[in-house]
């Protein structure tokens, strides 16, 4: 033992690091420990919902999931199938996994398959739709598993999708929005810096102050404001009911329609505004659910050009966390639907959902409430709560 101490005396640089090293492996395989709890525990709970009966007469119960594979470095792939998929296996749901919501909105079927509840996986760190249906969590696995049981547990809030279509190009569509400007082109170099760590964002944003200052974005948007929110809809059930009911159910709906009344339909008040910018999103209210709002609409943020290049810096940072804040200064706009005119010749690019796509004059059109996605129960529960306050 003395000479073990006298080593240890001896060498104390080396123990030094050795001990850090074995402390960091110790924490590490507990955390991995810790995760692979984590999983067990909800592949139970998802083994235990797929051994339920269910009578023959009802359909398999279906669901969409949907996930970015582009997310965290690429490894999104990876992410899911060791921690969401192996719940998904064990409930016993018809799963359908989509990669984008545009992939889903151009199916010849799309009416009817935008129905089915969607499941979002939470697989990157910066998705603000994550923040809005599951609550915060800063285990990564606990987040993933949670958001996956979600869908087990059934319930849904409705969410808003943007329409942006070009003049020649088929329509995309988005969750959270677009964005076009000086932060969005800094922002996807960051990773371009990798070997100054923490420092990666800051130094994409101040290198990025090196161009022509101030960094100016020009366009005339014209757009149409909010529009009535119609009563939602109840969810149909019509695929678990027998056919005779159904068929019963259709035709009094079709006999007590009442008849169409022609009416003078009033003209479209479109307004314009020019605009001179360091950058412009358009988003949807999806970030800041209201359950009961009785307008409809998209928020039009169009930020100062006179921002300092030490703002710009800090500004940057906080826009890589959440992408579609408003700065206080900018000018806001509610609209339903707008055009944005591009100058000709305007080079860049959009960022729409954090899909890079060629600067262009769209049309941007809100379809409210389009899909439904599931929700942790506690966040629906707290939407509510508020909702009454």
């Amino acid at each position: 033992m003395a000479k073990v101490l006298a080593a240890l005396r001896n060498h104390w640089k080396k123990s030094t690091f050795g001990a850090c090293l074995l402390g960091w492996g110790g924490q590490w395989l507990y955390g991995k420990h810790c995760d692979n709890l984590l999983r067990r525990a909800a592949c139970q709970e998802a083994q235990a919902f797929g051994n339920q009966l269910i009578p023959a007469t009802m359909p398999l119960k279906k669901a969409t999931v949907f996930l970015n594979p582009a997310a965290c470095k690429g490894k999104a792939g990876n992410l899911f199938e060791k921690n969401a998929a192996p719940i998904l296996h064990l409930s016993g749901l018809d799963v359908t996994v989509v990669k984008v919501i545009t992939g889903l909105l151009r199916r010849a079927d799309e009416a009817a398959f935008s129905k089915i509840p969607i499941g979002f996986i939470p697989l990157g760190k910066t998705c603000t739709l994550s923040h809005t249906l599951y609550p915060e969590s800063t285990n990564q696995v606990q987040h993933i598993t949670n958001a996956t049981l979600a869908i087990l547990k059934g319930e849904t809030v409705p969410l808003d999708v943007l329409q942006i279509k070009g003049e020649k190009e088929q329509p995309v569509f988005a969750v959270s929005g677009l964005r076009w400007g000086s932060y969005r082109d800094a922002g996807v170099k960051v990773s371009k810096y990798w070997y100054l760590g923490p420092l990666k964002t800051k130094a994409a944003h101040f290198f990025s102050t090196f161009k022509e200052w101030p960094q100016k974005h020009q366009a005339a948007l014209i757009y149409l404001g909010p529009t009535e929110r119609p009563p939602e809809e109840p969810e149909e059930e019509s695929s678990r009911l027998p056919f005779h009911v159904r068929l019963y159910r259709r035709l009094l709906s079709y006999w007590s329609r009442p008849k169409e009344v022609s009416q003078e339909v009033a003209p479209e008040d479109w307004e314009e505004v020019k605009l001179s910018t360091i950058e412009l999103s358009i988003a949807t209210r999806n970030r800041q659910l209201d359950l009961t709002r009785t307008e409809d609409f998209m928020d039009i943020c169009i930020e100062a050009e006179s921002v300092s290049k030490g703002q710009f810096v800090h500004r940057g940072s906080q826009k890589m966390r959440d992408p579609h804040m408003c700065p206080e200064g900018s000018q806001h706009i509610q609209a339903s639907r707008c055009i944005l005119k591009l100058p000709e010749g305007t080079e860049g690019s959009f960022g729409i959902d954090n899909e890079e796509y060629e600067a262009m004059p769209v049309e941007v059109k809100l379809l409210p409430r389009k899909l439904r996605f599931f929700c942790d129960p506690r966040m629906r529960q707290q939407m509510l709560q508020a909702a009454v306050q």
